[in-house]
């Protein structure tokens, strides 16, 4: 094994331009937020030997964990400078040390996740281990700039990132934003795509595939392509849990048709958002009950997961860990997995229509609307607000014999997550978010609706204070 000093240079190295505090967001209450629910210590060890393994014959040997570490949400640190935050280097190796040493060897990142600086501190960690005990996948992320030239620097600047020679699987990156024609210009007009099939063909890419974000037409598109035999798709991943299979939300597809589509085709899939960016760990206080009543000593967070893990044809399902103790409740779902019964799918599937009563707003904290012009903490905003709906602290009406404490624990609640520099107040409506949602949200709108309803709780506050 190579060795490489954990303590790297942080000032030297990650000159943070770029990584604000935004990037921490995760870090309170999203996908890598730590969970109230999860008691790790009554869950007991972590098994070492018994993680569950995928494989397909199109894949070759491949031999995936059923546990995939997605790299969007690494942990973060105040930089030296004081002016944002920067990846935790050294708390990236503990926890790809500990994946690899559980059973983990499937890591999913992209040249745009932390922004731009994930490639660098997953290689950085990986180049610790044996290249042959991991797979790695990363995207061509050409979103603004889809040239040839420009993406194929992007596909290059990821082999020196991440310090590899060949790439396991390759992905274009959020297929189905701008239709049709948008694929057409940033993969095939402009030959990417051609060069991708001699790359893999080369084997400086074992597996080719996508990830979808959007139009269905584009979904259908591109696996057209593989039915008439134009590429051959080794793996597509889309977005799937137990509410999006029926439910999906701002404008997605229903997993349900993504997954049997695939089905139809044989194609693997795999998994990302299996806990909606964190919103599956963090539900009201009433489907806690429920969860915890069917099963006291397993977390939230396992339902989802074992459900994202049981259809056959899921090759590993990606988990944003930000936190060790995430890590290791994750291991121990998957270690191995006990597939869902019928039943329990079908008490699932009851739990997402309770669920989706409650007005949250479908942020999964990805971070592609980040960095805001304006300084705006775009999903703080998001994630504080669903956090409050979920603890039921959004207050309603006056009449409500909690409407004071609810509106306290909102506005206070407000200022601790978000910076007042950067609260909604100061969103003008550009718009340059909006078109880089995933979930097509309508961002500048949610965050006056956001605004208004600050400024309302905070004139009653006043009122109250001078009555």
């Amino acid at each position: 094994m190579e060795e490489h000093s954990k303590n790297i240079n942080r000032r030297d190295f990650f000159k943070i331009v770029g990584i604000t505090a935004a990037t921490s967001t995760a870090a309170l209450y999203g996908c890598g937020s730590k969970d109230n629910n999860l008691d790790t210590k009554a869950l007991g060890p972590v098994p070492t030997d018994k993680m569950t393994y995928r494989s397909f014959s199109d894949l070759g040997d491949d031999k995936v964990s059923l546990l995939g570490y997605g790299c969007m949400r690494w942990p973060t640190v105040p930089s030296p400078d004081g002016k944002g935050d920067m990846i935790d280097q050294d708390a990236v190796n503990e926890l790809v040390d500990y994946a690899i040493a559980h059973g983990v060897n499937y890591f999913d990142t992209s040249p745009v996740y932390v922004q731009g600086w994930s490639e660098k501190a997953t290689g950085i960690a990986l180049k610790r281990h044996p290249r042959e005990s991991y797979y790695l996948a990363t995207k061509l992320s050409n979103f603004s700039n889809w040239t040839h030239e420009n993406s194929l620097a992007m596909y290059r600047k990821s082999f020196e990132d991440l310090q590899v020679d060949y790439l396991d699987y390759y992905l274009l990156h959020a297929i189905g934003g701008g239709g049709i024609p948008n694929l057409k210009a940033r993969y095939i007009d402009n030959g990417m795509l051609d060069f991708l099939k001699k790359e893999r063909e080369a084997g400086r890419i074992r597996r080719l595939g996508w990830s979808f974000h959007g139009d269905v037409e584009v979904f259908d598109y591109a696996l057209q392509m593989h039915d008439q035999g134009e590429i051959h798709w080794d793996f597509v991943q889309i977005q799937l849990n137990y509410v999006d299979w029926t439910h999906a939300s701002g404008g997605n597809i229903d997993a349900e048709y993504l997954y049997g589509e695939l089905e139809k085709r044989g194609i693997p899939a795999v998994i990302m958002e299996p806990l909606l960016g964190g919103r599956l760990s963090k539900v009201p206080d009433h489907i806690v009950a429920r969860l915890k009543q069917r099963e006291p000593d397993s977390s939230v967070a396992s339902w989802a997961f074992r459900y994202a893990g049981s259809p056959k044809l899921v090759l590993t399902v990606l988990s944003g860990m930000t936190y060790m103790e995430h890590l290791q409740d994750n291991v121990r779902t998957y270690s191995p997995l006990v597939p869902l019964t019928e039943e329990e799918t079908q008490f699932l599937y009851d739990t997402a229509d309770l669920l989706v009563q409650y007005p949250t707003i479908p942020c999964n904290d990805c971070k592609y609307c980040m960095p805001c012009p304006y300084g705006i903490d775009i999903p703080a905003i998001l994630v504080h607000y669903n956090k409050c709906v979920n603890e039921g602290n959004i207050p309603k009406s006056s009449q409500d014999n909690n409407y004071r404490e609810a509106r306290r624990a909102f506005l206070v609640g407000y200022d601790r997550s978000v910076p007042k520099l950067r609260q909604a107040s100061h969103c003008i409506g550009c718009n340059q978010c909006t078109p880089h949602c995933p979930q097509k949200i309508k961002i500048p709108q949610e965050l006056q609706r956001i605004d208004k309803f600050v400024e309302q709780l905070k004139q009653e506050t006043l009122g109250q204070e001078n009555g």
